[in-house]
């Protein structure tokens, strides 16, 4: 019980510092495009 209220309030700090599911995805896109980024950068280079 424990462990699911742990989680469970881990996952609303997380959602909320988003404030919704859709800027949770925005958040999510974003990181993938900075990755991206990363990585054409270091490829560029080789």
């Amino acid at each position: 019980m424990k462990k699911l209220t742990l989680a469970s309030l881990t996952a609303l700090i997380l959602l909320t510092g988003c404030n919704t599911f859709k800027g949770f995805g925005q958040d999510v896109s974003k990181a993938g495009e900075g990755v991206s980024n990363s990585a054409e950068k270091v490829q560029e280079k080789l």
